[in-house]
């Protein structure tokens, strides 16, 4: 079904970077203004430059900070600070860290995927997507014409690809392997024996696709496609623009960790606040644990373990400025099925996120789709303590703690078809932008 195929990727040139760990950052969109400000001071071709320049005071139409990527990446490549490899190879990587204290290991193929339109079902999304996001992704893509990034997915290992590929590479050393600012050591593999690759293709093709971080750039990819289409009269179906870069990921590693993402809001007048828990009692059953601030981190390691022990209940944790309270909400019975049961299929109605969504941020707190869409009124965070930590007079006035979404809550909804409301998930860690690169260009 999924159509991978090997390819001559763009890697930074060892001779010409002594340290990989400053040329590389996270995917553009989990990056802050800060981050994105040091990383630019971190080293002159770090690829920030290319993902996400920094604007200027004197930016035109001709010249913005697409133009200036564009301009880097020609300049890096006439350097060879880039290089391009002479043969077709998958990119294997794997990426070294902790959670919860414990050691994990996630492995990822990077290769080029033919672009299918969603309706195809071959490869499937699983949440929402900001349209004003894809059309800057856009301007990107048309004046570079490369992928930067890869799409982050998943599949279902019934064949043991993964097992293959890594055994392709145990007697090899790396051919990179940079630490990145949290400690997380991401290292990659060339591999070019045909064999392996002739494996993998036939392994992929009886497999669909889900995609678990980049549906922007996915389908900023399948606009890209129709672009060129539109105005390149040597435009074929053998044209780099009919491919995209992924890194595909075995749903049965198990290094693959999903978190959650907690949500912060702002701006909800006293009025709903005062009222939530007294509105929230119609549909859950609720049990509060009060602290003192002296005792207020023992009280918030004992309100996630709770959270965490009722996670198949559809729990979720509150936290309301200006009090010293936790709350844990256990769905009660039915509750889904009685309010959404005709307009919800029921692989949504079992998501904790749609439960917050649907019932809580919609039904108890009256929320509008715009409200919902509003990123200045609603954070996001993968910690607890963080999103808990947020919540004081002047910053933010709640915040809702999640359990994560399962792998197979990811893959149920996907293969339906449908879509999960935004930041259901949050995969972890990100995959790492720098290691390979895609041209587009024949």
């Amino acid at each position: 079904m999924a159509q991978i195929i090997p390819f001559k990727g763009i890697l930074y040139n060892p001779l010409k970077i002594e340290n990989m760990a400053d040329v590389v950052t996270p995917p553009y969109d989990v990056i802050s203004e800060q981050e994105q400000h040091n990383f630019h001071k971190r080293h002159p071709q770090n690829i920030i430059r290319l993902i996400l320049g920094e604007k200027t005071d004197t930016d035109s139409e001709k010249n913005t900070s697409h133009t200036r990527a564009a301009a880097y990446y020609k300049d890096w490549l006439t350097q060879e600070i880039l290089v391009q490899d002479s043969s077709p190879a998958f990119y294997l990587s794997s990426v070294e860290f902790n959670v919860n204290n414990k050691p994990s290991t996630r492995y990822g193929l990077i290769a080029l995927v033919g672009l299918e339109p969603f309706e195809k079902g071959i490869i499937l999304p699983h949440e929402r997507t900001f349209s004003k996001v894809k059309s800057e992704r856009l301007e990107l893509m048309k004046a570079s014409h490369a992928n930067f990034s890869p799409i982050f997915s998943l599949y279902k290992d019934e064949k043991d690809i993964l097992s293959v590929l890594k055994d392709s590479v145990k007697e090899t050393p790396p051919d990179m392997d940079p630490a990145d600012g949290k400690g997380h050591v991401h290292k990659l593999w060339r591999i070019t024996d045909t064999d392996t690759h002739e494996y993998v293709q036939n392994a992929m093709k009886q497999t669909r696709l889900f995609i678990a971080d980049g549906h922007h750039r996915y389908e900023t990819a399948l606009n890209y496609k129709d672009w060129v289409a539109n105005n390149d009269p040597n435009f074929s179906e053998q044209h780099p623009a009919n491919y995209v870069m992924m890194y595909l990921c075995s749903m049965q590693d198990p290094g693959m960790i999903i978190l959650p993402a907690h949500r912060i809001l702002k701006d909800i007048p006293k009025t709903d606040m005062n009222l939530f828990i007294q509105k929230a009692e119609e549909y859950f059953d609720i049990t509060p644990i009060s602290f003192s601030e002296q005792d207020r981190q023992k009280a918030l390691g004992e309100f996630l373990d709770s959270l965490k022990s009722s996670a198949s209940k559809n729990s979720i944790g509150v936290f309301l400025n200006n009090q010293s309270i936790f709350y844990l909400l256990k769905l009660k019975p039915d509750t889904m099925e009685k309010k959404f049961g005709h307009t919800l299929p029921d692989a949504l109605k079992s998501l904790d996120v749609t439960v917050l969504t649907q019932l809580i941020f919609m039904e108890i707190l009256g929320f509008s789709k715009e409200r919902l869409d509003d990123k200045q009124l609603i954070a996001y965070s993968s910690s607890a303590e963080e999103a808990v930590s947020l919540v004081e007079p002047g910053r933010y006035d709640m915040a809702f703690i999640l359990n994560p979404t399962r792998i197979e809550q990811v893959r149920n909804v996907a293969g339906e078809g449908l879509i999960m409301p935004r930041k259901s998930t949050y995969f972890y860690p990100k995959v790492i932008t720098g290691q390979v690169i895609n041209p587009l260009t024949p």
